[in-house]
């Protein structure tokens, strides 16, 4: 297979996060603004070059202030960190399985990270053009990227948790 490029289809794709709050229920949230460029050489996009970003402003958790907040030196500090980035540095099968690894880049940090990864196919969409699916799950501790901020609960624990749950569908365009 030759070289092909791909793009996101935003219409048709989410970057979204889950997170615990009060320790007992799931706030979720996506960026609403996000881009990528991802190389592939194999059909099952086995060894893809994959570089993303997403802006930090367009995060919606579906409530101003929390949003607000996120975007705070509290949280992501936007107005000195505008962007998440990762840039992969392999996207390998094992099976059915896929994995995808790569440095993970936010609030000015920059962590290697693993996750698990579904290549769904490829398909002819009604106008003609190719398009690919692929879905990315897995965990982070929002602490190894200095996202430290919390506040204790009077009956114990903390009221949001340290893990973030990533929970990212993607619908890819051949360019």
């Amino acid at each position: 297979m030759s070289t092909t490029k791909w793009t996101i289809d935003t219409t048709h794709s989410s970057v979204g996060f889950k997170v615990k709050h009060m320790m007992f229920t799931n706030v979720k949230g996506n960026f609403e603004k996000y881009e990528a460029t991802i190389i592939s050489n194999e059909a099952d996009f086995s060894n893809a070059t994959i570089e993303f970003s997403a802006d930090i402003d367009s995060i919606n958790t579906n409530n101003a202030d929390r949003d607000g907040h996120l975007k705070s030196a509290d949280f992501f500090d936007a107005e000195n960190y505008p962007k998440l980035t990762f840039k992969a540095s392999s996207f390998t099968k094992n099976g059915d399985d896929y994995e995808i690894a790569g440095d993970l880049s936010m609030h000015g940090v920059t962590k290697f990270v693993k996750f698990p990864a579904e290549f769904s196919g490829m398909m002819t969409d009604p106008w003609g053009n190719t398009k690919a699916g692929l879905n990315i799950s897995g965990k982070i501790n929002r602490k190894d990227w200095g996202l430290n901020w919390n506040s204790a609960l009077e009956t114990g624990g903390v009221l949001v948790s340290e893990e973030v749950k990533l929970e990212i569908e993607l619908q890819l365009l051949k360019q």
